[in-house]
């Protein structure tokens, strides 16, 4: 997907090489804040989900347990799954920010 045109992208978007690219996580002072709130947001999902795995297989250990450690396992596992959709939003909320020099570009 490099070089060639890219009809029907905003005007930029080539620019920064397309998601997932370091360099544009602070590219301004914008797409600092915007990276670092998600950031923020994937760490609370991160922490809230091995806390509950691990309050999980504590439950295991008694037999009255099981059935609540069970359901910590599915919601540890949800967040799990919630974390790659945040690093999915951050990279399509910085996709959509102007980059220096997009401006000049629509011209």
């Amino acid at each position: 997907m490099t070089g060639g045109s890219n009809s029907g992208a905003r005007p930029g978007a080539n620019k920064g090489g397309g998601y997932f690219q370091p360099a544009r996580f602070g590219a301004t002072r914008r797409h600092a804040e915007v990276y670092g709130l998600y950031e923020k947001i994937y760490t609370v999902i991160d922490f809230a989900a091995a806390m509950t795995f691990v309050a999980g297989s504590v439950m295991f250990f008694y037999d009255a347990l099981v059935f609540a450690g069970t359901w910590f396992f599915l919601v540890g596992s949800l967040l799990f799954g919630a974390r790659p959709t945040v690093r999915l939003l951050r990279e399509f909320h910085l996709a959509r920010l102007p980059l220096p020099g997009d401006e000049a570009e629509g011209e």
